[in-house]
C-alpha cells in the first residue's frame, strides 16, 4: 500500500499520517487532543488509534484561515 502526499476526502489517519499534514510534535499533538484544541481520536481496535480524515482536513482549513485573519491584519 503506497501513501500518498495527499489528504484523503475521508477514512482514517494514524498519528503518523496526521503529523504529516499538521507538522506538530507527537507529544503536542496528544496534549492539543487532551485539551480539545485538536480533534478527538477513533479507537479503531486494540492498540489502534485513528483520526477521522475530515475532521483534520477542518482543523487544517480552520488554521489556514486563522493565519489568513492575521496575515491580513499585518
Amino acid at each position: 500500500m503506497s501513501e500518498s502526499n495527499t489528504l484523503p476526502e475521508t477514512g482514517f489517519l494514524r498519528i503518523d499520517r496526521v503529523l504529516y499534514f499538521f507538522p506538530v510534535g507527537e507529544t503536542t499533538w496528544w496534549n492539543g487532543v487532551k485539551s480539545g484544541i485538536y480533534p478527538k481520536s477513533v479507537k479503531i481496535s486494540p492498540g489502534i488509534t485513528a483520526w477521522r480524515a475530515e475532521d483534520i482536513k477542518a482543523l487544517i482549513d480552520s488554521f489556514n484561515d486563522n493565519t489568513a485573519d492575521i496575515t491580513n491584519k499585518a
